[in-house]
């Protein structure tokens, strides 16, 4: 099995980072979904719908077109599926985001405050300095779950299933990522507790998002030479109410040393003080660090899977 399709994407992820709003294909997939967002007579039967329907077309449409492309050559069908994980992920341009929110954290504290919309959907307007780097290193942890892992990880095993049961793995792969990505959109913009409609994308999201938070949280201890911080985050798991981000942002807090919270919601590493910008850059260094090893790790497998499946 090729790893040609990982390759693709993290030179793109490296060299572009992200295509422009209005050309990118999440940005179209949030217009589909933008007319759910409104009152219904039965929220969850058309939160339900949308959430399976919705991914699923954006899933078979991806399927469809590397399967073509596949059919003309087998190095282009290679390539269109790494464009299409490279359009499933997301952290470079977080990354730049986050690492603008804390340049800016002690010098312009508004403009902080402002920079913190693109990244976390909270009141940004009492935060302290600390609290804003805070904000701005828990969003990248988390970020690296769901904007990067999540799809890389669903590729690589749907690769593996399809190469086991003997089909073309990368349409299987290109549209697992495709419909992870659209899951979690979907979350994004609907999972919230008042919006009862958004409430099936938000359950699908944390079933999702189980394996890819855990796996994201080994990644950044790695990066961050602390496996011991595994351990030190669940104890602060319970007062996180996602089941899932809280791993990779504990072990940030854990492996950095600093406390992380989001003010009357959750505090990770109590004992700790607010990181500073040194620790908050260093936070985010690790999180690159982390996520140039998810895509070396996901290359390596789709590699060893394809000498597996040679013996069957």
């Amino acid at each position: 099995m090729t790893p040609v399709p990982v390759l693709v994407a993290g030179a793109l992820e490296a060299l572009v980072g992200e295509p422009p709003t209005r050309f990118h294909p999440v940005a179209w997939f949030g217009r589909l979904v933008a007319p759910l967002d409104r009152e219904w007579a039965r929220p969850l039967a058309v939160g339900a719908l949308g959430a399976l329907a919705l991914p699923l077309a954006v899933a078979g449409a991806a399927a469809a077109a590397v399967t073509l492309a596949g059919a003309q050559s087998a190095l282009v069908g290679a390539a269109l599926s790494g464009l299409v994980l490279f359009l499933s992920t997301s952290l470079r341009r977080l990354l730049a985001a986050a690492g603008s929110v804390v340049a800016d954290s002690e010098s312009d504290p508004d403009a902080a405050r402002d920079g913190l919309l693109a990244l976390a959907g909270r009141d940004a307007s009492a935060l302290s300095p600390g609290q804003l780097r805070s904000a701005a290193v828990e969003s990248a942890a988390e970020n690296l779950a769901d904007g990067l892992v999540a799809p890389l990880s669903a590729f690589v095993l749907a690769a593996a299933v399809a190469a086991l049961v003997g089909r073309d793995p990368l349409p299987l792969a290109a549209a697992a990522a495709a419909w992870v990505k659209a899951v979690n959109t979907m979350d994004s913009m609907l999972g919230y507790p008042d919006k009862r409609v958004g409430t099936p994308a938000a359950v699908l999201d944390d079933a999702v998002m189980w394996l890819p938070a855990r796996l994201s949280a080994l990644a950044l201890a790695l990066a961050l030479a602390d496996p011991r911080s595994l351990a030190r985050t669940r104890e602060w798991l319970d007062s996180v109410p996602s089941p899932n981000s809280g791993w990779p942002m504990g072990v940030a807090a854990a492996g950095l040393a600093v406390r992380l919270e989001k003010p009357g919601v959750y505090v990770l590493n109590p004992e700790a003080g607010l990181p500073d910008a040194t620790d908050a850059h260093r936070g985010l260094r690790a999180v690159a660090v982390a996520g140039v090893l998810s895509y070396a790790l996901a290359g390596l497998a789709l590699a060893a899977f394809g000498e597996v499946t040679l013996w069957f």
